[in-house]
């Protein structure tokens, strides 16, 4: 029988190392490079309808307020923007695809709902305080225009 070959463990542990790390920048590659995943083109989907009800939010408590919306006509001018315009963004200005058995009309609704409350809040207040300090002279609400 001949002499066992010496092994050295260290060198083979470090060559073991550095064929899993090859394999595992192989494999990120790879999904990089790949289709998107079903749930980035979620994701995508939701944070585009985030930033327009955001600014949607914001612009119609401006016009809204401008126009002299008080009271309950500001609320229903809300509630019009809130509920109609995120069905409008989906499927007429970004034009989203939905798979026939996964749509739900809350996946269109829900995304940026809090943000266009507070926008429009925030913005409805500050434009009706600016208002009422210069003297804007329009004001109109149910019972008539003042």
């Amino acid at each position: 029988m001949g002499k066992r070959k010496a092994v050295d463990i260290r060198k083979k542990r470090k060559k073991l190392i550095k064929l899993r790390e090859e394999k595992l920048e192989e494999a990120k590659s790879k999904e990089g490079k790949g289709k998107k995943k079903e749930i980035d083109v979620r994701l995508e989907k939701e944070t585009k309808l985030y930033w327009a009800r955001a600014t949607v939010g914001f612009a119609s408590a401006f016009i809204g307020r401008l126009m002299g919306f008080v009271g309950w006509l500001l609320l229903i001018w809300m509630l019009l923007f809130m509920l109609l315009f995120p069905f409008l963004a989906s499927f007429i200005i970004f034009r989203f695809e939905y798979e026939k058995e996964e749509w739900n009309w809350k996946k269109i609704l829900s995304p940026g709902l809090g943000i266009f409350f507070f926008l429009f809040m925030i913005t409805s207040t500050i434009i009706h305080t600016l208002c009422l300090y210069y003297g804007y002279p329009i004001t109109i609400s149910i019972s008539g225009v003042t």
